[in-house]
């Protein structure tokens, strides 16, 4: 389950993300495979908890096909688009009903939080908005730019902090040993895997 999480956090990155770019739309239909296939798995007992879990997933890629797709040029939207699993996330909670998927999309979430959290701090919006509006020969640049304000020590001090925030809230639930704590640690802490792939890919621009 700690895995599963880690790899359907990582997905997105691999796979909507250029397919959001080209295929918004597409990327949005998906949306409804992905929750079919939730609930179909949940139907039985034999793969519930693997449609519990791709029930959270599905919230996540509809957010990121919303976003990506229509609203990446404004950072100022990414948090509240983000979100908007989440209302649905405690009210199932509540209910104690799909603790795999919600407990899964709350980690992918957070750690979403705490990533632009950074971004804020170090102050790399407008390299957001820059690259966003840029054309393709132009983002080598940008991310240059941004990867040296990155290395300062206001942004390695930071990245350490958030880091570390990260790492103690991922590992913490492990000691319950329950299976939508897994999830959540799981999605947690594979942000900083996420993280350090966009880190690396802004120095080796």
């Amino acid at each position: 389950m700690f895995a599963a999480a880690g790899f359907l956090v990582s997905v997105p990155v691999f796979l909507e993300a250029p397919l959001v770019r080209s295929q918004p739309w597409l990327s949005l239909l998906l949306t409804a495979a992905w929750f079919g296939l939730s609930f179909l798995l949940m139907s039985r007992s034999v793969t519930y908890l693997w449609g519990d879990l791709m029930y959270g997933f599905s919230w996540s890629w509809f957010a990121g096909s919303i976003y990506w797709g229509w609203l990446r040029w404004e950072p100022l939207w990414h948090l509240p688009v983000e979100s908007i699993g989440l209302p649905f996330a405690v009210w199932c909670l509540r209910r104690h009903w799909g603790k795999v998927g919600n407990w899964f999309y709350l980690g992918s979430f957070l750690g979403t939080v705490l990533t632009d959290m950074y971004l804020y701090l170090v102050d790399l919006v407008p390299y957001w908005r820059q690259v966003m509006q840029s054309e393709p020969e132009g983002v080598s640049v940008i991310l240059q730019t941004a990867a040296a304000q990155v290395q300062t020590p206001w942004g390695v001090g930071w990245a350490l902090i958030l880091a570390l925030i990260l790492i103690m809230l991922g590992t913490l639930p492990l000691r319950c040993r329950q299976r939508h704590w897994y999830a959540f640690s799981g999605a947690v802490l594979s942000t900083i895997f996420v993280d350090s792939l966009f880190w690396l890919a802004a120095v080796l621009a």
